[in-house]
This record gives C-alpha cells, structure tokens and sequence, in this order.
C-alpha cells in the first residue's frame, strides 16, 4: 500500500489520536478552515453548509450530526461537505462546553426552577438499560436532560450558525476575490 504505516497504532495510541490530534488542535482547525476555503461552490453554499453543521454540533442527538447537518444543507441549498466540516465545531474539546451550556439555556427557557437542585442519576438510568424497557429509559431522560439540551440546543444553534454563516460568506468571498488578484498579477 502506497500510505499505509509500517507498524499499526496500539489501541492506546488509536484512542489519544480520536482525543488529541497528532499535530495540535490549532493546525487542524486550520486544515478544516483551508478545506472549507477551497471548496468550490458560492460562498452562500458553502456558508450555508457550514451554517447547517455549526447548528447541528448544537444538537444532543449524537451519531446523528453529519445527517442532520447534511439534510439542514440541502434544506438551505448549502454544501454538505462544508455541512460535514461544519460539524467539527463539535469536538471533543469543545463539546463539554456545549452539552453545559445547552443545559442551562434550555433549563432557562422552560423555566426549570434552579433552587431544586435537579440531580439527574445516569448510573442508575443506564444500569436500567434493557432492550426491553429502552422506551423508559428515554424517557426518564427526556425530561430532565434531553428536552432542555433540546430546545437551548437550537437557541444557541441558530445564534452561532448565524455568525459562523456570516464569518465564513465573508471569509470565502475575501479569498476569492485575493485568489483572483493574484491571479491577474501573474497574467
């Protein structure tokens, strides 16, 4: 194989790299910005697509992010590959960050009284966990975590798709237009 390692990663290493990328989380942000760059559709599409997979990172549907980005993108007629990109705004780093304040916004909007100190228990939730009584352990859940990371989740989803949609039209259309600069410079 022409790229393949000579010596497969332990499972140890495999799991650092899903956790810590070899090269720095700054130099992947900026490969992700440069893919995004690159792209070749409108800015509006690509924006759009961005949009879609900012607002999905939002969502506390995990494994279903690059689909409802993707469904989001065609909706808005953006780019699902910059969708898919977009999703990495959800990363491990920053997850914890979003899962915390979804919580609270969505604990504020339904108006969750904060003097109860609502514990949710999810040891004991999850050692319930049976194929056959998996509806009730949604449910238990529904209430006190996922219908509030749900509704803040799309408040904040749509201020931070907002701005990562205007960042990123005016980012695309500055580096077109200092693409075509250059170009007629070397013409």
């Amino acid at each position: 194989m022409l790229f393949r390692r000579r010596t497969e990663p332990t499972w140890q290493e495999k799991m650092r790299i899903s956790l810590w990328p070899r090269r720095s989380w700054l130099r992947s942000a900026q490969y992700v910005a440069k893919r995004i760059l690159r792209l070749s559709a409108s800015p509006h599409a690509v924006a759009a697509g961005v949009a879609a997979g900012v607002f999905t990172s939002f969502s506390p549907f995990i494994g279903l992010h690059f689909l409802i980005a993707a469904i989001l993108a065609f909706i808005l007629r953006g780019n699902i590959v910059a969708s898919a990109l977009g999703t990495f705004f959800g990363n491990p780093l920053s997850v914890p960050i979003i899962w915390a304040s979804t919580l609270s916004v969505g604990q504020t909007i339904l108006g969750f009284d904060k003097s109860e100190h609502q514990v949710v228990h999810l040891v004991e939730i999850f050692r319930k966990i049976d194929i056959s009584n998996f509806g009730h352990v949604l449910s238990d859940l529904w209430e006190p975590v996922i219908k509030p990371m749900f509704f803040g989740g799309v408040l904040l989803g749509l201020l931070f798709g907002l701005i990562f949609y205007c960042l990123t039209r005016w980012g695309i259309k500055w580096f077109h237009a200092r693409r075509q600069k250059r170009i007629k410079a070397q013409n």
